[in-house]
């Protein structure tokens, strides 16, 4: 894979036309893109590559997309974009609960795809080591809830000391709940501050999402211990339910 400033970015899709267009396309945007054709070969180029961004199709010949994912989120948390050709929510919400921060139905614009994938990016970077109160006076990036710490600086989740595997998409949503205890986000708060101003998806990504992390952290989302639903607002982690 060519290397870029802008990023490393893996295609998985078996239209070769489709396929040279997502990559021209991301080419002169400065990312370094290779291109996958089959399933089979999509886990094993993920391995080898490392990229930042996989890029995904559902229907594959060899394994299908959802089975790529299930197998790379073993491994790697890099982001994923899946690619479906149907508008289709059950698609959507197989893909999310398996670990896909995003998806883009076909037909779609190539300009939307690179711009999806650059807003990432930019989530990709580290989150501040210390921000500051409307007061002024800093806060420590390491949040406590209970027994669950989530530490910014080290992208660290742990419960009870043991430590909790979350994606990046995870990762942000949490500690974006956890530096405002007791502090209710909406769905579009939450999207805007984990995807990016501007993000064209529906705000069902938070509730998936979320989803993931409740069970990651044994929790039951009727009797919750850290992030409670605020009916027909959002989310809060803390406080009374």
């Amino acid at each position: 894979m060519a290397e870029s400033a802008a990023g490393r970015v893996l295609v998985v899709e078996d239209e070769p036309d489709l396929a040279r267009l997502v990559s021209d396309y991301l080419q002169n945007a400065n990312f370094g893109v290779e291109v996958i054709s089959d399933g089979l070969k999509a886990v094993g180029a993920v391995q080898e590559f490392s990229p930042d961004v996989l890029v995904l199709d559902i229907g594959l010949p060899g394994l299908d997309g959802f089975e790529v994912l299930r197998q790379v989120r073993t491994f790697s948390d890099c982001h994923v974009l899946m690619l479906t050709a149907r508008d289709d929510e059950v698609d959507k919400i197989v893909g999310l609960s398996l670990g896909a921060d995003d998806y883009v139905t076909k037909p779609f614009s190539p300009r939307e795809l690179v711009a999806r994938v650059q807003s990432m990016m930019r989530r990709a970077r580290p989150l501040p080591t210390a921000t500051l109160q409307p007061d002024g006076g800093p806060t420590v990036g390491v949040h406590e809830v209970g027994d669950l710490v989530v530490d910014e600086a080290a992208r660290e989740v742990r419960l009870a000391g043991a430590p909790v595997m979350l994606t990046k998409t995870e990762f942000d949503l949490l500690a974006s709940l956890a530096v405002h205890p007791n502090q209710v986000l909406s769905r579009h708060q939450l999207l805007e501050r984990v995807w990016g101003g501007g993000w064209t998806s529906d705000e069902h990504l938070v509730d998936v999402h979320l989803a993931r992390v409740r069970r990651k952290l044994g929790e039951d989302a009727a009797n919750p211990n850290y992030i409670h639903t605020v009916r027909g607002i959002g989310y809060r982690m803390g406080g009374r339910p």
